[in-house]
């Protein structure tokens, strides 16, 4: 088996306005965050991401934060594109507590990886239809920051 290689896509910056606290559920801590904005930048691919978008977060019982993201990227040329994506966010307590409370931390100190997947009808951006991409974040005061890669 071959050696999976990646090709850097874009680095999108999420703009958060505000958690919503639903609290302790069944499965864990359940918290909506609703995206205001943000920005996305890369070689093929340069916009915005657009108000009303959000991400449905679950704090597990082992720790692990699963996300489960939903939001719209516009183009500086005026396409959109759905973008999904699922996640999962851990490390010691600790460094997760600091991340929490909006401190700058070193992304190296804990875990966060992404898989988005994209849906567009603009004949310009279908190449992103068809394709498996992965992604490294760090998590800000403002909300999440990803590199996102597509797989080769």
């Amino acid at each position: 088996m071959s050696a999976i290689d990646t090709e850097f896509l874009f680095r999108i910056v999420i703009d958060v306005a505000r958690i919503v606290e639903l609290g302790e559920t069944p499965y864990g801590r359940r918290r909506i965050a609703e995206i205001s904005g943000g920005t996305i930048e890369g070689p093929r691919l340069k916009g915005r991401v657009a108000p009303g978008g959000g991400d449905w977060v679950l704090v597990r019982r082992d720790g692990v934060t699963q996300l489960d993201v939903r939001l719209t990227l516009e183009t500086d040329d005026g396409a959109l594109i759905y973008m999904t994506y699922r996640g999962a966010r851990h490390g010691p307590p600790e460094v997760i507590a600091r991340v929490d409370a909006g401190e700058a931390v070193d992304p190296s100190s804990y875990y966060f990886r992404t898989a988005p997947f994209f849906e567009t009808s603009s004949a310009d951006y279908a190449w992103l239809n068809g394709i498996v991409a992965v992604a490294t974040g760090e998590r800000t005061a403002g909300g999440p920051v990803y590199h996102v890669h597509q797989v080769l």
